[in-house]
């Protein structure tokens, strides 16, 4: 029976590294996965739509999942706090579907205590100045922004050694079916 329960997947990487490019291949190529939707208290912007983008719930409803240990992980950012409700991930795993997990670092650790038998992948940059390129290159950012995300990547980078895989984002084809490979490996071998 449980041969036919969904796999978890615990997705992450440093800042910038190209995880929600690799994220879209990953889904239009593997029909079973799901991305989760996570919770948040902030407001939605324009076009997000509850439910597919986030779940958008108000600080107090928030507060009350957390006592309810409705969370694999939470945190909180700039004032706001993000969540992954445990109810609808364990729906989909049920359902036999993969569901992958795409959050931070600090997230990860609860997920892993919470779920030992996750997979974890964490998606790394060919090298530090690479990431410094892509960044610098995207254009959107002040330096000051840059900085910020960068300090984040380092910190960020020196935990890939706790993941059960690391795959380097040098060429997007292939970490895309590194990924895959890895998904299909842990289906066929438990």
């Amino acid at each position: 029976m449980s041969n036919n329960k969904g796999l978890l997947i615990v997705y992450t990487g440093a800042s910038g590294v190209g995880k929600g490019t690799i994220m879209k291949e990953l889904l239009a190529k593997n029909p079973n996965l799901r991305l989760s939707v996570s919770a948040t208290t902030r407001a939605p912007r324009e076009g997000e739509v509850d439910g597919r983008e986030y779940y958008f719930v108000s600080h107090e409803r928030f507060d009350e999942l957390i006592a309810e240990d409705g969370f694999l992980e939470h945190a909180e950012y700039v004032g706001n706090k993000y969540g992954t409700p445990k109810e609808p991930v364990f729906r989909m795993l049920d359902e036999g579907l993969d569901v992958i997990l795409e959050i931070e670092v600090k997230g990860f650790l609860q997920v892993k205590k919470a779920c030992p038998d996750c997979v974890t992948i964490f998606i790394a940059p060919p090298s530090f100045e690479e990431l410094q390129a892509r960044l610098r290159g995207r254009g959107t950012e002040s330096e000051e922004v840059i900085s910020e995300r960068l300090k984040t990547a380092e910190q960020e980078l020196q935990s890939q050694s706790l993941f059960d895989h690391v795959v380097v984002n040098d060429d997007l084809d292939r970490a895309v079916e590194e990924v895959l490979s890895i998904i299909k490996d842990r289906k066929n071998n438990g």
